[in-house]
């Protein structure tokens, strides 16, 4: 991995928020550690008053077993970089979507070996045309030749498809 520098000028520029969120967004989901939390879009606000910091996370449903630990895991980032109190505020509306992860999440997924969502959830716009299952892609050759095993995968969030070519099995995180 390359090392980045950030110029004097660029860290004198940069506002509290920016740097804040920089260090939100090196925490990992501990379900999927390739992702960030920035990457899987459940980070969505850092705010800085004086030395106290204020995180803003959605989580992917409302049960998510993993808030804790990106909780903890926020607390420690912060601490680290000598930053006084922490507040995580967990915020269920609007509620997260797929949509809100990153392209390079998904590019992150796909070579971690699971499928990333394909399409838009369309949240909120369940009006209109019917939805239709398309193929899954493998994330192992990329044939869409794959079958759906069970609904729910390693996680709620996923499904556990095997592709029919390669015969390996493999998470597909569903769009939602």
């Amino acid at each position: 991995m390359t090392a980045v520098y950030i110029s004097d000028f660029e860290s004198r520029t940069r506002t509290p928020e920016q740097k804040a969120w920089d260090i939100a967004a090196t925490v990992v989901d501990p379900e999927i550690p390739v992702l960030s939390i920035a990457d899987l879009g459940i980070l969505r606000k850092v705010d800085v008053a004086g030395g106290d910091v204020t995180v803003t996370i959605t989580p992917t449903y409302s049960g998510c077993p993993a808030m804790d630990a990106i909780r903890d895991d926020l607390h420690t980032a912060f601490k680290k970089e000598g930053y006084g109190d922490v507040h995580v505020d967990l915020v269920l509306a609007p509620a997260w979507t797929t949509d809100w992860m990153t392209e390079a999440g998904k590019q992150k997924l796909q070579e971690y070996g699971i499928a990333p969502p394909s399409g838009n959830s369309r949240a909120g716009g369940h009006s209109g045309p019917i939805r239709l299952s398309l193929a899954v892609k493998c994330p192992q050759c990329n044939s869409l030749n794959t079958k759906e095993l069970t609904r729910f995968g390693s996680t709620s969030c996923k499904a556990l498809y095997v592709c029919q070519d390669c015969k390996e099995p493999f998470d597909y995180f569903k769009v939602l």
